[in-house]
């Protein structure tokens, strides 16, 4: 797992992401949809490989390549259990996980309530005998820690904060036990991704911090009431257990309440936007 956190906290798995619905490479300024970035992630060539210096778990990038073209990607393999393990400060966390395959559930999940916009485009790969998430390589302007750190303003405030609303939703969502700032990431035009989820996804049904649920975008709050267990339980099949999944709705239906309780109180549009 990744060192990288602050509020939110953890490695940054890869530069990786997708711009939805297309990516656009700099380099050749080739075009893909996002079912053409999964083929090519699933099938594309590895033709070269590096280890990241950074994080506890050092993902590799790795270079693909179709014949024609040619990008990198992250690649992380940690698939670790433990009954219990000593975190940092000296908290004791029982059943232990930090798994690649919350990645992939973190991106199947986030389809299902639209905000697949956010997050990168994650396949499940094998290299060297090692099964592991492998996603889009995006160079990034910062992190949000570096962002905070140097005292950088988004030029437009309400589009940052917009995109802000829905990675704390979509946090609580999820329950990554360790998110940090260094996992949401910023392109050059004050885009947000939000990545690395290995540690996302215990089996708590109460939210981890509900306080930061200030403001909901209004098609994530319909995609999360209509949010169906069993879609969700058939869409992350091999990457949540059937605990993991009852947490997750468990999750959404305090979520859902908060909101609706909000609206109630200060009216739908200081809550939806």
């Amino acid at each position: 797992m990744s060192t990288l956190h602050r509020p939110w906290g953890r490695l940054l798995i890869a530069a990786v992401c997708l711009i939805s619905p297309y990516l656009v490479s700099a380099a050749n300024e080739t075009i893909l949809t996002r079912e053409q970035i999964k083929q090519f992630l699933l099938t594309a060539e590895i033709v070269g490989s590096k280890q990241s210096n950074k994080g506890v778990t050092q993902p590799w990038r790795l270079t693909l390549s179709d014949g024609t073209f040619t990008h990198d990607a992250s690649f992380q393999a940690v698939d670790e259990h433990k009954t219990n393990k000593t975190m940092a400060g000296g908290r004791v966390e029982m059943n232990f996980v930090d798994s690649y395959k919350y990645n992939l559930a973190a991106c199947a999940l986030a389809e299902l309530v639209g905000v697949d916009d956010l997050l990168p485009v994650y396949v499940e790969r094998s290299w060297h005998g090692n099964a592991g998430s492998l996603s889009w390589w995006l160079p990034v302007k910062m992190d949000e820690a570096d962002r905070i750190k140097q005292n950088i303003a988004p030029p437009d405030p309400v589009a940052w904060n917009n995109q802000m609303y829905k990675v704390r939703v979509f946090d609580q969502l999820v329950y990554d036990d360790d998110p940090n700032l260094t996992n949401v990431l910023i392109g050059q035009d004050f885009k947000i991704w939000r990545v690395d989820f290995s540690r996302a996804f215990r089996p708590y049904k109460d939210l981890r911090n509900a306080k930061d649920l200030v403001r909901c975008d209004r098609q994530l709050f319909e995609k999360l009431k209509a949010l169906d267990p069993n879609e969700l339980a058939t869409k992350t099949k091999g990457y949540l257990s059937k605990d993991e999944v009852k947490a997750v709705m468990a999750r959404r239906d305090k979520i859902v309440t908060q909101f609706q309780k909000m609206i109630s109180e200060k009216g739908e549009e200081e809550v939806l936007y």
